[in-house]
């Protein structure tokens, strides 16, 4: 696609597909390692990347061809294309010549790496956000850390307003970068911490910019801004807020917690209960009893109930919210692992998300439940969330069962479904025509000759699904199988 792009010669498109590119440092990484590869038996790369590169040494070359040639295998086309991005210096080629920094070749490495301190020294404002982006693409390389160590050199001389600005941009890696650095330095106000833990996209930033404000609020004894950070939506800023308001003291506001979606929450809130003499389990019993409840009072039940407390979930099990109806299945089957039997019939509920929490509960029972349940769940040709359920009790059975669940689940209309059940079926025909060096026991498989006749059947009909190699293996072991004597066949992991 890049090659058509450059071919075509239009120059805002040149510049849009690098764009693209640049902003995805896991496809910089991988193009990178592809053009590289030559198949043994190959003397030349591909006739378009010959083409780029001939541009690159000619200095004729359009941006593509220069980041392209940036990663070719020979030495003097990517000290040719480091030339290139520095003679005209722009910010969509900075990834590439950041990729540089770190080649094996001193030749290259060298002049990347001096052209990269005199853009980050002329024009920091212009370059520092990209070379902040490109951050991953050499994190985990043997020479990666001098990128790291002028970016950090780069921030200490930069002015207030120009790193203000850099938290809110660049990718995760760099955002990260930047927030430690400010705050190993004393750089960012409690107010921007807050807009950082508020709104960042990455976890991670989140985390550190929240807990650097609860730190400064506790100290500066500022109640508003742990409770700020108390009623937003990102359950790691919640934690560390409400921690921030038992090491305030506030243990009594602490208690509206033991109801929280998240279980480390409710941890820290059934702790501050505790040292208050607030009995959480019977906060917990009343709430289900009054109708004033959450998921994550249901999820809090179960964590601190008994088995008799199942009981008070039973009516739950029916009640008009998914969520609710999907917690309850939950804490029903963690509160009485004995009574799961009773959660069958949710496997007909009309919620994807009870389907599969059910089928997580049942999952432990499976060689006890009825032995169609499985299959008819399976065959169900309206609700694909009731055939994945089927598959995922079937995926328990002994060895026919998992062949044969495969090799039908294999051709769902579900493509997840298909490629799980295409992917399992190639691991039980590998596992069993395999040598015989293989660390884990093979169990037995053991066939009727009409069981047998339905897995040909079944082979044929999911051919289209495994590789050639694959079904050539199926069909010859199931060929020369004989139904009685057991043929060693090991099974997918559950």
């Amino acid at each position: 696609m890049l090659a058509r792009t450059d071919a075509d010669g239009d120059m805002k498109a040149n510049r849009s597909g690098l764009s693209a590119l640049g902003a995805s440092p896991r496809a910089v990484v991988r193009i990178d390692q592809h053009i590289r590869y030559v198949p043994r038996g190959l003397e030349h790369h591909s006739p378009a990347l010959t083409t780029m590169a001939a541009n690159v040494t000619a200095g004729t070359a359009s941006p593509i061809a220069i980041a392209l040639g940036s990663m070719h295998g020979d030495g003097y086309v990517r000290e040719a294309a480091v030339d290139a991005i520095l003679r005209e210096p722009d910010p969509l080629l900075v990834p590439f010549l950041v990729l540089r920094t770190a080649d094996w070749v001193k030749g290259v490495r060298d002049r990347a790496r001096a052209g990269l301190v005199l853009l980050l020294a002329d024009d920091p404002a212009t370059y520092l956000p990209a070379v902040l982006d490109a951050v991953p693409l050499v994190a985990d390389r043997l020479r990666g850390g001098f990128v790291h160590d002028q970016i950090v050199a780069t921030l200490l001389s930069a002015t207030a307003p120009m790193r203000s600005k850099l938290p809110q941009a660049g990718g995760p890696a760099g955002r990260r970068l930047v927030i430690d650095v400010g705050l190993a330095r004393g750089w960012w106000t409690t107010d921007q911490l807050v807009q950082t833990a508020l709104h960042d996209p990455d976890v991670r930033s989140r985390s550190r910019a929240a807990e650097a404000a609860v730190k400064d609020a506790v100290w500066t004894r500022r109640r508003a801004t742990v409770d700020r950070l108390a009623g937003v939506r990102h359950p790691e800023v919640r934690a560390v807020a409400v921690t921030g308001l038992v090491r305030l003291g506030h243990h009594t506001a602490v208690l509206r917690f033991l109801d929280d979606p998240a279980p480390l929450i409710r941890a820290i809130a059934r702790d501050a209960a505790r040292q208050t003499g607030t009995d959480a389990l019977h906060h917990y019993r009343d709430a289900l009893t009054t109708d004033t409840f959450t998921p994550g009072t249901i999820a809090g039940l179960a964590e601190t109930g008994t088995p008799i407390d199942a009981d008070l979930l039973r009516p739950l099990l029916h009640h008009n919210l998914p969520r609710t109806r999907t917690a309850a299945v939950r804490g029903f089957a963690a509160l009485d692992p004995s009574r799961v039997r009773e959660l069958i019939s949710m496997l007909d509920d009309p919620s994807p998300a009870v389907i599969r929490e059910a089928t997580l509960a049942l999952r432990p029972i499976a060689s006890s439940l009825p032995p169609d349940l499985g299959w008819t769940l399976l065959t169900d040709s309206k609700r694909a969330e009731r055939r994945r359920a089927g598959y995922r009790l079937l995926s328990l059975g002994d060895a026919y069962r998992q062949l044969r669940a495969s090799l039908i689940a294999a051709v769902d209309t579900d493509a997840r479904l298909a490629r799980r059940a295409a992917a399992d079926a190639t691991s039980i025909v590998r596992d069993a025509t395999g040598t015989t060096w293989r660390r884990r026991p093979r169990p037995h498989l053991q066939v009727s000759p009409d069981q047998l006749t339905e897995l040909h059947q079944l082979a044929n009909t999911a051919a289209a699904a495994l590789t050639d190699e694959t079904a050539q293996q199926l069909h010859h072991w199931l060929d020369s199988h004989d139904p009685g004597s057991p043929h060693p066949i090991i099974a997918p992991d559950a």
